[in-house]
């Protein structure tokens, strides 16, 4: 073994201590002295290592409660000094301070911290902003040409590799470092800002500057397209912490997901949560073609399907509560109702969970399934939306039926069926694109008309996918009526719709509660309009 310190030194203060004494256990036999602090020195020490205190390498205790530990020329001049400047070395030499080669580093535990349960004060946030830490890691970044600077632990055994092979060209691999050191810090500090101005500074209002802390999780085979490059990350910001979704779901099963899976497994599922009964959703691109809530999950996933076999097929399959084994053989033998004989095939089933039963019968149905777990997520948070140049920020629309008032307008009242169903048509509405209609019975869609120009041709395709079953169904709207006479309202009548649900709004409205009322159907307003674009 190389005498200790003869092959340099390497500065180790970690809050995640995975790692370390494997590390100082290699960088010791290699000949390094290890400088270490607080409980990263404690670490080694316990293990049987020589260590070396920072306090004994700058000549000053810690103080101010940790505050100031390696907050001195003695640290920060060992790892800023260019090797190449024979001015610096010499200012080295002239206080007695001896280059630092290696720097591991990684920050307080803040995100964990302040997003605890219960919920800690404020000042216990404060006290876990790391000030030391980021320090060296931004000075060693910056003087990565001389210094190795490690955040990552899954970085030390290529450290290890390298240090062992003095001949290797490491130059490429020290500017990656670096750049996960720099990010490292971007990340924690768009924490602390977001942090911030959450508890002490926004009241409310938007952020004045936001960064979004994000991670790589996934280098897609292409976008939309296959001659767009893509990638999905994850959104490590505080706001995420917990709240589930597609995001951080665990695949069971199947390919790999796509950049198109993501988006249309995010719109089913969030479509799905936003139910509160057992629900089936089964969305093509982006847009629910079949939803059902019944007691009974199985029966529900039966009836999801039949409202558009067509587009369901190759569609993607969400549920809000467990898939047992008994709904797992059904999805996996289910034939299409177009012909009786066809398999369905799909895209992804995703759902909170699964009997392990469940989930082995479900891989069985074939291998490219993508069978996804995830923590359930109605619309909540915030959204943000990429434009030219810009981003759009809002909340998301969380508005729910029970926080909101159905006011009936027309002389007809709606039945207590027919009200339940308006909510359930109303939710659904709120996940098709606009201009966007639903036609719902029973607590199941029976058609829509998404994304159309004109709210009139949304209506027309949403009561000819319903068809037969549109006589004393309901009928939602994302947005009021501009028109009724000869117009949407009209046609929704002549149908045989029994009640429908706007915002209201319009100047015409009366014409819409006039022409409800020559044919007898219920209006409800709800004051709440849900475009989605």
């Amino acid at each position: 073994m190389a005498t200790v310190g003869s092959k340099g030194r390497a500065l180790i203060s970690v809050s995640d201590k995975v790692g370390i004494v494997e590390l100082a256990t290699k960088l010791t036999q290699l000949g390094y002295e290890v400088i270490s602090t607080g409980g990263s020195a404690r670490a080694i020490e316990d293990a049987g290592l020589p260590v070396t205190r920072v306090e004994d390498v700058t000549k000053f205790p810690e103080m101010l409660d940790g505050r100031v530990k390696t907050l001195h020329p003695g640290i920060h001049g060992g790892i800023l000094a260019r090797r190449d400047v024979a001015e610096h070395m010499s200012s080295l030499s002239a206080h007695e301070i001896l280059p630092i080669d290696l720097v591991v580093v990684n920050l307080y535990p803040f995100r964990a911290t302040v997003t605890a349960h219960p919920k800690p004060a404020f000042d216990v946030g404060i006290e876990n902003i790391d000030i030391g830490g980021p320090a060296m890691i931004r000075a060693a970044a910056k003087n990565h040409k001389d210094v190795y600077v490690v955040t990552d632990p899954s970085d030390y055994l290529q450290v290890v590799s390298l240090l062992e092979d003095s001949a290797s060209d490491t130059a490429m691999f020290r500017q990656k470092l670096a750049w996960k050191a720099f990010h490292h810090c971007a990340a924690y500090d768009s924490m602390v800002a977001e942090w911030l101005w959450d508890e002490a500074v926004g009241e409310g209002k938007p952020y004045e500057a936001l960064t979004v802390p994000m991670t790589l999780t996934q280098s897609l085979r292409y976008g939309e397209n296959p001659h767009q490059p893509a990638a999905f990350y994850v959104d490590s910001s505080l706001a995420e912490v917990g709240m589930g979704g597609v995001a951080t779901a665990i695949q069971h099963h199947g390919k790999e997901m796509s950049y198109n899976n993501y988006l249309d497994a995010d719109a089913a599922y969030t479509c799905c949560c936003d139910y509160k009964h057992p629900t089936c959703v089964i969305v093509k691109h982006t847009n629910p073609c079949g939803i059902a809530s019944r007691d009974n999950l199985l029966e529900a996933y039966r009836l999801a399907v039949n409202a558009d076999p067509i587009s369901a097929f190759g569609g993607i399959v969400a549920f809000n509560t467990t898939v047992d084994a008994e709904l797992a053989k059904e999805i996996r033998e289910f034939r299409s109702p177009t012909d009786g004989e066809t398999r369905m095939f799909y895209e992804i089933v995703i759902a909170p969970s699964y009997t392990e039963e469940g989930l082995a019968v479900l891989k069985g149905k074939s291998k490219t399934l993508r069978i996804l777990e995830a923590k359930p997520r109605a619309p909540s948070g915030r959204s943000l939306r990429q434009v030219g140049g810009g981003w759009l920020y809002q909340d998301a629309d969380a508005l729910a039926p029970d926080e909101i008032t159905f006011q009936c307008v027309s002389e007809v009242q709606p039945s207590a069926e027919l009200m339940e169903d308006l909510k359930f048509a109303w939710v659904a509405v709120k996940h098709v694109k606009s201009n966007a209609i639903t036609v719902a019975k029973d607590k199941k869609l029976l058609g829509m008309g998404s994304g159309q120009p004109n709210r009139v041709k949304s209506v027309e395709i949403s009561l000819e996918k319903a068809g037969d079953e549109v006589k004393g169904a309901v009928l939602a709207s994302d947005a009021f009526f501009p028109f009724s006479w000869n117009d949407s309202v009209e046609k929704a009548c002549q149908a045989g719709v029994a009640a429908i649900a706007h915002p209201g709004g319009s100047l015409r409205d009366q014409d819409a509660v006039d022409c409800c009322n020559k044919y007898g159907v219920a209006l409800v307003v709800t004051g709440h309009r849900h475009f989605k674009h």
